[in-house]
């Protein structure tokens, strides 16, 4: 999933990363023989000096700091890592911290809230408001597949290219790169692990509770963490939700549909204004879109930074800009100046994240940076690879998922596979299946989510699931709500975009009414899609 919030412009960064992960650990006690010493620290918290430094971005009342984590939960006394750490102090009486997740997986969560704490600060009425960046993002040992990571679209197609073999070649070097650059993080990334770390912030706060927000993948960290820590579980909130059974195959498909839905609905408003690149016709507009992909994957266009831009890196920047409806109009004067005028530049500051993985990359020796120092101490923002939101993207989500296809099954499935995207979404479709692959050749993942993550023994959760959500389908919430078993509550918000916090000033209300004054909503209530935000 994307962060439901990130709207930082990136640069272009295509990767992939290589899982590296253990068999899953059943959480253990805080004071459990070896992992005592990291449940009695405390935070320190001081001014934000390495991030007021990015950007020009205020975070005079941003306040930052670290805790640290094992490596290996399996072996406490080995290695260790610090994870970064942010807040906003409550403003009066507080009742503790609510810990945030913007999603991802890959988000930075500091960097996040320096970027969009003013969303945030009703919660300051009663909670101290804190984020982190989990292992292998941001500042916390960041994963990274190399500085010469970029799509090469004469190679791959665009995304995934006609010559299965090709592309699993691809991957594997892929791989082996993602693994000189990222680390011994690598082998310990996932949502299992960052539940984990979730218990010791618990307890480095001062909470015998955790009070948490999460937003799209920071719904499944939440969710491990219930049926890992039922008994640590506070006022719990899951915007945007996220599956916990189907593989990312599946997931990669329902991202697609959702996708093209979203593009329908903008290429709707889009042709009724004349200055809409596409026309004024929709069905045409649609075809033209298209065309235009097909068009910069055979002959991409150069962007002024010594790379290129392809119709792939176009697909990936349209899908950020269909998350809200704010951002059509800026998204649709993005796309006529590369129609009209070959400028790629508006365009290119929606891309970088991606909901999927980017195309395959091109990995240049030359250019690849040295493996990162592996003390597990924070890093300046500064160093943060630029590829580190994708690289830990597929990182994290095969850590995370079981399903390892052979070679001779993808080669074999792959064109019908391939026909079944496409008709998913003619313009994601190609860009999506790329999930598909991604995962492959590196250690099965865990069933940990799949198996164990189920009718959880905990107070009431709140779960907001958005009819029009390209990202987490709506049928993701009443599903995951149903594995969860009794204590999933619903709200059923009925507007557009990837989740309802912040867009909706229903959800909003309601969300912020519950984690300050524990008021829930009926189970099945709803919120109007004419209430934005």
């Amino acid at each position: 999933m994307r962060s439901a919030y990130r709207r930082r412009a990136l640069a272009s960064a295509t990767t992939l990363a290589l899982l590296g992960t253990g068999a899953p650990t059943v959480a253990a006690a805080d004071d459990e023989p070896g992992l005592s010493r990291f449940y009695h620290q405390k935070v320190k918290w001081s001014a934000c000096a390495d991030e007021a430094a990015m950007d020009d971005v205020p975070t005079a009342d941003l306040q930052c700091g670290k805790v640290t984590v094992p490596l290996d939960y399996a072996k406490p006394g080995g290695r260790t890592l610090d994870l970064a750490m942010a807040r906003y102090r409550a403003t009066g009486s507080s009742r503790g911290s609510v810990l945030l997740n913007f999603g991802g997986p890959g988000g930075a969560g500091v960097s996040q809230l320096a970027y969009e704490g003013k969303d945030f600060m009703g919660l300051t009425n009663g909670y101290d408001v804190v984020t982190f960046d989990p292992r292998g993002v941001g500042r916390s040992s960041p994963v990274s597949c190399g500085e010469g990571a970029d799509t090469d679209t004469e190679e791959t197609g665009g995304g995934a290219g006609d010559d299965p073999r090709a592309v699993l070649e691809h991957l594997r070097r892929a791989a082996q790169a993602c693994a000189r650059h990222s680390g011994p993080v690598l082998r310990h990334i996932g949502t299992v692990n960052a539940s984990r770390d979730l218990d010791v912030m618990r307890q480095a706060l001062g909470d015998k509770k955790l009070n948490y927000l999460g937003f799209s993948y920071g719904t499944r960290l939440g969710a491990v963490y219930a049926a890992q820590f039922p008994t640590k579980v506070g006022r719990f909130v899951l915007d945007g939700v996220d599956t916990l059974t189907e593989s990312l195959a599946e997931q990669g498909l329902a991202g697609a549909a959702g996708q093209q839905t979203a593009l329908e609905g903008f290429l709707n408003w889009c042709v009724m204004d004349i200055a809409c690149p596409f026309g004024q016709d929709a069905r045409t507009a649609r075809e033209r879109v298209v065309a235009l992909v097909g068009s910069l994957d055979r002959d991409p266009v150069p962007t002024g930074y010594g790379d290129h831009f392809s119709g792939q890196d176009l697909v990936g920047a349209i899908g950020q800009g269909l998350y809200s409806k704010r951002m059509w109009p800026p998204l649709e004067r993005a796309l006529a100046a590369l129609v009209e005028d070959g400028d790629a530049r508006g365009i290119m500051a929606f891309g970088g994240g991606g909901t999927a993985v980017p195309a395959l990359p091109r990995l240049s020796a030359e250019r690849q940076s040295p493996s990162p120092d592996s003390d597990g101490g924070l890093v300046d923002e500064v160093e943060v690879p630029i590829d580190n939101l994708p690289a830990a993207l597929m990182a994290i989500n095969c850590a995370d998922d079981p399903d390892r296809p052979t070679a001779a099954r993808i080669t074999k499935d792959f064109a019908a596979l391939r026909a079944r995207y496409e008709q998913a979404s003619p313009v994601f479709g190609r860009y999506r299946l790329t999930e598909v692959l991604t995962c492959y050749g590196r250690p099965r993942g865990t069933d940990f989510i799949r198996t164990e993550v189920r009718d959880v023994d905990t107070p009431k959760m709140l779960l907001v699931g958005t009819r029009g959500d390209p990202a987490t389908p709506y049928r993701w919430t009443t599903e995951t709500a149903e594995r969860l078993g009794s204590s999933a509550v619903v709200l059923d918000n009925k507007g557009e975009g990837h989740t309802g916090y912040g867009s909706s000033k229903c959800v909003h209300r309601t969300v912020d009414a519950f984690l300050l004054d524990g008021s829930l909503p009926a189970d099945g209530s709803s919120c109007g899609a004419d209430d934005a935000g």
